[in-house]
């Protein structure tokens, strides 16, 4: 079975969520418990858009016929889901919870969903800009026994599968790997489109399906705890040298770094 020849049944699902806007400076409450949301602009996650931008391009290159779109949170994630559609996604799946989510119960919503829409690719973003976890694809791919392709710069399908390129520690690293498959995106897969005024108006039409974590029989759990939520130390003013020899002076015997 050649890829090409059943395009129009590939489908592409990507998972998108809603974090604090990344142009803007975090506060932490109070009481040290998380950060405040209250007021406070929320954007899709970056390396989600980078996501959706991806999906759509293998949808406009003709080796998929949709891209679906996957949040879960309370109902205002539902807008996240919009502005993926706005950029040209086809419709979107919403998992209504008011709980907090860590990776684990995410990777599992997006296995039932991916599993009953028999989602072909999934494409998610290596990470979100607020957990910082890194989790979620991984246990995804093991959950869903897929081949997983992590951190990717490019991705090309074939008739084997996919190529994709991954950025290691070591330099560009190129692996072939067969669909069904989950990759994470990294920063220099491309550039996120902006949504168009029209696309905005018809993504106001297009479907979302609204279900809850029961529907898809997953069990919200939490074994993580929070214990405090703390800003970084403010930097330390810099020192003024009066020329390179002091320079070297303090590098060597007061930082410790030469």
């Amino acid at each position: 079975m050649h890829f090409l020849e059943d395009a129009r049944t590939v489908k592409i699902l990507v998972p998108v969520k809603r974090v604090i806007d990344a142009n803007i400076r975090v506060r932490v409450k109070p009481d040290r418990s998380g950060v405040d949301t209250d007021n406070v602009k929320m954007a899709m996650n970056p390396f989600c858009e980078i996501a959706v931008e991806e999906a759509l391009r293998i949808k406009e290159a003709g080796d998929a016929g949709e891209v679906i779109l996957f949040s879960a949170g309370p109902s205002r994630f539902q807008e996240t889901i919009r502005t993926g559609l706005a950029m040209g996604a086809d419709r979107g799946v919403h998992i209504h919870t008011d709980e907090p989510l860590e990776p684990l119960v995410v990777a599992k919503m997006i296995a039932a969903v991916a599993e009953k829409e028999g989602a072909d690719l999934v494409i998610l973003g290596k990470q979100s800009i607020d957990g910082d976890n890194n989790q979620t694809g991984q246990m995804l791919a093991a959950i869903m026994g897929r081949p997983l392709g992590s951190y990717i710069s490019e991705i090309k399908k074939n008739e084997d599968g996919f190529a994709i390129t991954r950025e290691i520690d070591a330099g560009l690293e190129k692996l072939q790997i067969t669909s069904p498959a989950v990759v994470t995106t990294d920063l220099r897969l491309n550039e996120p489109r902006y949504a168009s005024l029209p696309n905005i108006m018809k993504a106001k039409k297009k479907p979302i399906e609204a279900l809850t974590p029961e529907d898809i029989g997953v069990q919200v759990s939490h074994r993580m705890e929070i214990l405090k939520v703390v800003e970084p130390p403010a930097r330390e003013a810099g020192v003024m040298v009066s020329g390179a020899g002091e320079l070297v002076d303090k590098l060597k015997n007061e930082a410790k770094v030469i």
